[in-house]
């Protein structure tokens, strides 16, 4: 990590703190966008608007519903080793606590006031001990806390390098009807924007999809994806996460169903529609919070309520949401350069690239992160430059959306939402059309929207999760845990 990266955390912290991310504010397009505005068709603003306006609603639920989100935006940009703690009200950053070390000497306070009400007290020696007296100590004065150890080793090693390109993977998510701060805050999330990262479970780059999901999309596009290539995968992490929230009418489940899955989401919206929710996004949030409330019952008798739904997936949307003020100011930050991409007819080994680009070889790994020898047939190159030699330039985020292609994609951000009705067989059909639609535009962005198109609905009609969201909805069993769980919540709620 460089110098720069190392101290973020000096400049970061007051920084975040003037400038929040608030519904009332204009959620505004990036200067690239705006440039380009006199370009682009009435239905590509139609989109922009459409998306920028669906993210203002959700960001205004989530301030609504959990206050405390911007709270997440610290998890990143402090290096490891240290605790945040912050107000549980507003998510303001309180303190930050050395994992190991003196919290009376060694800690950081944002609000030096509160260094005093632990003055002169005996802190005991095991973490999680101390933790718990420090709440003690100062909830009295500040209010419900929240706390979380910091993980900007994630991320900040990575900005030097990948920093650069966020405006460039910024125009591509809005290709696909999806405001590019909520897609790479998500892609921080999964992979710190590093492409190359695996995870245990074989999930694999900027957005983690499992390494068999990565496969079944590459069998569905007319073009090679390599898996590791940041640039390759945001036109489908786009794309996934636009048909995802059309599905819900909202980001908010469609991110927390990336994270936990259909099922675990569809039991939670279902919930959350019990309990009174007037559309996905309040179902989702009040729904999520009644599961993460019954997990902590002292009883594993409502399992079969929440399932695999845990303390992460209870926080993931929140905690996306509370990055996207990170990856508008790394923008702003970092000097942005621009990506070409070549789509190759024969393989491309590194050495060759380095020679005909002219430029070092440590460079083409940057940008073509996945190359170990060379980049395949039908893959593309990445590079700062044109180059003819490596095949036609098919880099679609530098030009206006083609027409045919931007008005589908219009229509197809307003159909109504309802994941019950996306699992009918009557609605099969009108999404085989939209996906044999898109490819019909003869463009790269509605080959990519056929082929997110064909896995989602291979993904619906082959999965159980149909099956098991009516059996949840309508047992009987399930219905009196629910109705007991709200009991046994509203019985241990504090008294007004």
């Amino acid at each position: 990590m460089g110098m720069k990266h190392a101290v973020l955390l000096l400049i970061l912290a007051p920084a975040v703190a003037a400038l929040p991310l608030r519904a009332q504010e204009r959620l505004a397009p990036s200067a690239r966008s705006r440039a380009a505005a006199d370009a682009t068709s009435p239905d590509e603003l139609a989109v922009r608007a459409f998306a920028r306006e669906r993210l203002q609603v959700d960001l205004a639920a989530v301030e609504a519903h959990r206050p405390a989100y911007s709270f997440w935006q610290y998890l990143f940009t402090v290096p490891d080793g240290r605790i945040l703690r912050g107000s549980g009200k507003d998510g303001r950053l309180l303190a930050l606590l050395p994992e190991h070390g003196d919290w009376l000497r060694d800690a950081k306070w944002e609000e030096p006031s509160l260094q005093e009400l632990i003055a002169g007290q005996p802190l005991p020696e095991r973490l999680d001990d101390r933790r718990t007296e420090l709440v003690r100590l100062l909830e009295p004065s500040t209010g419900p806390l929240i706390s979380n150890p910091s993980r900007g080793n994630f991320l900040l090693p990575n900005i030097p390098r990948f920093g650069g390109f966020l405006a460039e993977w910024t125009a591509i998510y809005e290709r696909f009807g999806v405001p590019g701060e909520i897609g790479l805050a998500q892609a921080i999330l999964e992979s710190g924007l590093d492409g190359r990262v695996r995870s245990r479970a074989n999930a694999l780059g900027f957005c983690q999809f499992l390494k068999r999901n990565w496969d079944h999309l590459n069998r569905l596009t007319p073009h090679t994806i390599e898996a590791f290539n940041q640039t390759t995968q945001a036109p489908y992490c786009a794309a996934y996460l636009s048909v995802l929230a059309t599905m819900y009418g909202s980001y908010i489940p469609a991110l927390s169903e990336h994270h936990s899955g259909g099922a675990n989401v569809g039991r939670v919206v279902i919930n959350g529609e019990r309990l009174g929710g007037i559309d996905a996004r309040e179902q989702y949030l009040i729904g999520s919070d009644f599961t993460y409330k019954l997990r902590n019952v002292q009883s594993r008798e409502y399992s079969d309520i929440y399932r695999t739904y845990g303390p992460r997936s209870f926080r993931y949307a929140e905690m996306v949401f509370g990055n996207m003020v990170t990856v508008r100011r790394l923008t702003s930050q970092e000097p942005q350069t621009r990506i070409y991409a070549m789509r190759t007819t024969r393989a491309w080994g590194l050495d060759e690239i380095r020679r005909r680009a002219d430029i070092p070889a440590d460079e083409v790994v940057r940008y073509n992160p996945a190359i170990v020898r060379q980049v395949p047939a039908h893959a593309d190159v990445y590079l700062p430059t044109y180059v003819k030699d490596f095949g036609p330039n098919v880099s679609f985020w530098h030009r206006p959306a083609p027409v045919r292609y931007a008005a589908l994609l219009n229509e197809f951000l307003h159909i109504e939402g309802g994941v019950q009705r996306w699992h009918e067989a009557s609605f099969e059909t009108l999404l085989r059309g939209f996906e044999e639609r898109f490819k019909d535009t003869n463009t790269e962005e509605g080959d990519v929207m056929a082929s997110t198109l064909a896995y989602v609905i291979d993904d619906l009609r082959t999965s159980r999760r149909a099956e098991i969201l009516e059996e949840f909805r309508t047992s009987g069993k399930i219905l009196e845990l629910f109705t007991q769980g709200v009991k046994e919540i509203q019985a241990l709620a504090p008294a007004d």
